[in-house]
């Protein structure tokens, strides 16, 4: 039997707002890309379900839930909540979250061989298998050591860049990973105008500009014929404007970017 996945859409702004929610996005109920503020709006009953974080850097945006999903949680689960990062992101939970000055150490509470919460590297272009769901970190060039993820169902993939400025590699790793026509989502960033280009470079995100030119790095040929190009992480006080100038650089790009907003639910 093939199984598709559901993306959920809990957050994808580039920060807080009224209705704005930081990056988090809940894939089949139990696992969880990233852990921004969109997870507060899940149910007591949705947070038990959850089982893995798979994490694409330790910035807070992209955090902020994980201790808040564990101290809600944790006791009543029975099995630690299991959050997969590269080795820089598991050392900064490490060092700066769970270490009982911004937060109790739930890898060690209620005791170690019992924990709320373990944490598990993982390795850019290593696999990692889900039931039917493969989730391959791959790599971006973003401010702090960071990834992006291609996930890969029976019938389709999808690649969320998570924060990313200009890339080859990226591209790279995407055009040679993404099996022939499965590619039908893509979530890419976009933070800064044109005007702010400079900003976004120094960053590690990108403008309308830089985002064309990146995706004319995007080998079709592995894309499915309905692929959707979805932008991410767009600025709240400059959001509007940010895809209007995409729509602009856009004009002569074959697959017209889309706006990604909370409550969307995406199929592969």
């Amino acid at each position: 039997m093939m199984n598709t996945c559901t993306l959920r859409i809990l957050g994808c702004s580039g920060g807080i707002a009224s209705g704005l929610r930081t990056t988090s996005l809940l894939l089949n109920e139990s696992i969880l890309i990233d852990a921004g503020t969109g997870v507060g709006d899940l149910t007591l009953q949705e947070l038990k379900k959850i089982d893995h974080v798979f994490l694409t850097h330790s910035h807070l945006d992209h955090i902020c839930s994980i201790p808040f999903i564990a101290d809600a949680v944790g006791a009543s689960r029975g099995k630690p909540l299991k959050i997969y990062g590269i080795y820089e992101t598991i050392h900064a939970l490490q060092k700066h979250l769970f270490n009982n000055v911004l937060w109790p150490d739930f890898t060690k509470i209620p005791s170690t061989q019992n924990p709320f919460v373990s944490l598990s590297r993982i390795e850019i272009g290593a696999p990692t298998q889900l039931g039917n769901i493969n989730i391959i970190a791959l790599p971006v060039d973003h401010s702090i050591a960071a990834n992006a993820y291609a996930i890969e169902s029976d019938t389709g993939a999808l690649v969320f860049s998570g924060d990313t400025g200009s890339s080859n590699q990226f591209w790279d790793a995407v055009n040679r990973t993404i099996p022939m026509k499965k590619l039908r989502h893509l979530i890419i960033e976009t933070s800064f105008l044109n005007a702010e280009e400079k900003l976004a470079s120094i960053s590690g995100h990108l403008s309308p500009k830089l985002l064309i030119q990146e995706l004319g790095k995007l080998d079709l040929q592995v894309s499915h014929p309905d692929l959707q190009i979805w932008i991410s992480h767009l600025k709240p006080d400059g959001g509007e404007d940010i895809m209007t100038e995409i729509s602009h650089e856009a004009l002569s790009f074959e697959i017209k970017p889309r706006i990604l907003t909370r409550g969307m639910a995406l199929q592969f």
